[in-house]
Formats: C-alpha cells, sequence, structure tokens
C-alpha cells in the first residue's frame, strides 16, 4: 500500500472569489459546481472562449503499465474506459484540420500511457508527416522500451527531429517520493528511459508534482541537480522544460470562478488551457471518438462538445455556450485558473 503525502492546507485569500475556504481541508461544499450558469453564491460563472485551436490532444486510452495514487485519469493496467483511439479516427482529425483551416500546431498524445496502443508509432508519423509538432506524455517505462517502439522512434527523430517530444513524468527528484506516486522502483525505470531518450538525442522535457510541499525554486534546484548529474538536455529553470503541476482533487472544496474574478485575480481567460486546446477521446463501446475542452475532464459525459471540431466550435447548452466552456469543475478552479496549469507548453 502506497502512502499518500498532501501538501498542508492553504487559504485562498483573495477577496471577491466565491466560497472562501481551506483548499485542501474539506469536502466539496455540496452547492458549488452544480449550476453551469452560476455559482453557489448566484455570481454568473466564468466563461473561456476558444481563442485559436493551437494544440489538440489525441488521448490513446485509459490503460497503463502501472497505477499510480493520484491519478488524474485513475490510469491503471485494468483501467479500459477510454478505448484506443485507432490510426483511422486519429486521421480524420488531422484530415479535419487540414480540410477546415484549423491553426493547429502542436498535436499531443496522452493516456494511460500512450506507447501502449498499437497504433501509436503510425498515429506519430502520420502527425509529423502533416508538419506538425507532436508532443508525447508518457512515464518512460517498458512500454516505451520495448524494441519495436525504441526503434520505430529512432526512425521518426532521424527523420523529425525536434518536431517529436517526449515529456516523462518524473514526480519528484527522489526516487522515495516519486515512488510513493508510482510504485516501488518506478523511479529507476523512469530514468532508464529517460536516459536512453538522451542518448538518442531526443528532445525531452520533464513533468513533476508540486504536492511535496517544498518552494518552487527549491524542486527545481533538486530537480537541476539530477539532470546534470545524469546529462539531460532539460532545463530545470524553464517552465516548458520542466512543468510543475499543481495537484488536483475534486473533493476538496474550492472556490467556484466567477466573471468578476478574471480582474480580481489579474487572470485572462485567453491564457487558460481551454481557449487554445481541445482533446479528443473514445469511450469504451462508443462508435465514434468525441471532443472534450481539454485533458482533464475525460470521463464526464456533460462536457462532450461532439464528434468533430466544427461541432465542438459551436455546441451550445449545458457546460457550452456557442462553443465557450463555462468553468464548472473543480479542476477548472484549482488546476488551470487558480494553479496555472496548462498541458501544454
Amino acid at each position: 500500500m502506497h502512502h499518500v503525502l498532501r501538501t498542508p492546507a492553504k487559504r485562498l485569500l483573495m477577496p471577491g472569489l466565491e466560497g472562501m475556504v481551506m483548499a485542501d481541508a474539506a469536502l466539496l461544499a455540496p452547492a458549488k459546481f452544480r449550476d453551469p450558469d452560476a455559482t453557489a453564491t448566484g455570481g454568473k460563472r466564468a466563461r473561456v472562449a476558444l481563442e485559436a485551436l493551437h494544440t489538440l490532444w489525441l488521448n490513446t486510452g485509459s490503460l497503463c503499465n502501472i497505477t499510480c495514487c493520484n491519478c488524474y485519469i485513475e490510469s491503471s493496467p485494468e483501467n479500459d474506459r477510454l478505448a484506443n483511439i485507432t490510426r483511422a479516427e486519429a486521421a480524420a482529425y488531422l484530415d479535419e484540420i487540414a480540410g477546415d483551416g484549423w491553426p493547429v500546431r502542436e498535436i499531443g498524445f496522452t493516456g494511460g500511457e500512450p506507447f501502449m496502443n498499437p497504433d501509436i508509432l503510425e498515429m506519430l508519423g502520420d502527425a509529423l508527416e502533416r508538419g506538425f509538432s507532436v508532443l508525447v506524455l508518457t512515464n518512460a517505462m517498458q512500454p516505451m522500451l520495448r524494441p519495436r517502439i525504441r526503434d520505430g522512434l529512432k526512425a521518426l527523430r532521424a527523420v523529425h527531429g525536434g518536431r517529436l517530444v517526449l515529456r516523462v513524468s518524473l514526480d519528484h527528484y527522489t526516487p522515495e517520493l516519486h515512488d510513493t506516486e508510482r510504485g516501488a522502483g518506478s523511479f529507476a525505470k523512469t530514468v532508464e528511459g529517460i536516459d536512453w531518450l538522451a542518448r538518442g538525442g531526443f528532445r525531452l522535457a520533464l513533468a513533476g508534482r508540486t504536492r511535496w510541499g517544498e518552494s518552487e525554486p527549491d524542486a527545481r534546484a533538486g530537480y537541476a541537480a539530477l539532470i546534470a548529474a545524469r546529462a539531460w538536455p532539460v532545463d530545470a529553470c524553464d517552465p516548458a522544460s520542466l512543468v510543475l503541476f499543481p495537484e488536483m482533487d475534486e473533493s476538496a472544496d474550492v472556490p467556484e470562478i466567477t466573471e468578476d474574478c478574471w480582474s480580481l485575480l489579474g487572470k485572462n481567460p485567453a491564457d487558460l488551457m481551454c481557449a487554445s486546446s481541445r482533446m479528443v477521446v473514445k469511450r469504451k463501446g462508443a462508435a465514434a471518438p468525441v471532443v472534450l475542452p481539454c485533458t482533464l475532464l475525460p470521463y464526464d459525459p456533460a462536457f462532450e462538445m461532439g464528434a468533430t471540431l466544427a461541432a465542438a466550435a459551436r455546441t451550445d447548452g449545458g457546460m457550452f455556450e456557442h462553443g465557450a466552456v463555462k468553468l464548472c469543475h473543480p479542476h477548472c478552479a484549482k488546476f488551470c485558473v487558480l494553479g496555472g496549469g496548462s498541458c501544454s507548453a
């Protein structure tokens, strides 16, 4: 059994936020995040319009080779709630991007563990051959290190170079804390995968967590020491090269975000993930994939936007207003607005 370490509770002190709370100390207030249009105290719920679709995420499926303590998507060797997307299904979205002139620059692949999808190499190749930058989120463990996958990745890197980026989940720079999240021995296996990528000249990034109660400068310094010791091509001071994600807990009480909060917080809705990205998932048993606002809401059917990018852009009612996303989920508040998190660079 793995022990879960939680960061100390912090009081959110910004005046005007709906429902001042101890962020990690109480269960979510039952009246919150129920009405798509209004917060529990009657404020107009904030919305985020799609400014320009720059990143399209393809969820490759929810299966993973390991089970983590705090996985937002609950990936595991048994969780197949999101089916493996196929090469043909992925290509249909690439065709739509080209046919309708969407300004997509990056195709992201996330899971589960993307390298457990049988079509992953072909999907990466299709996206790269169309000129996109490609970002793969991986744990760099055994699924990536199989000979077929290694050979395929080397072939893609040889042709497409730095347009292929692999961002490896390394939750902490110490084996003890990383293994607390991902299981005994997982740190050593992930480091083995990162070493292989570094030796092979791949463009690399790392993703860590902020759940450990240390300051960001201290965390980056710890990663920097590990990176230097192993000669990885990662800049620990660059937020795009080393991403430190805020924690997500759907049961933690967090403020709801109203339209007034943008000015109170000094935030611009155009900077949020759902202003520039969408994610495609295929549910188990479904006839076709669907589009979601972002990578953080994979299972909630209320956030389905339609089967195509065009349908998603005009979806209206419920959680959407003419394609704009209503911030009616705790992750919207804690991860994106207050935490400043984003899954792409």
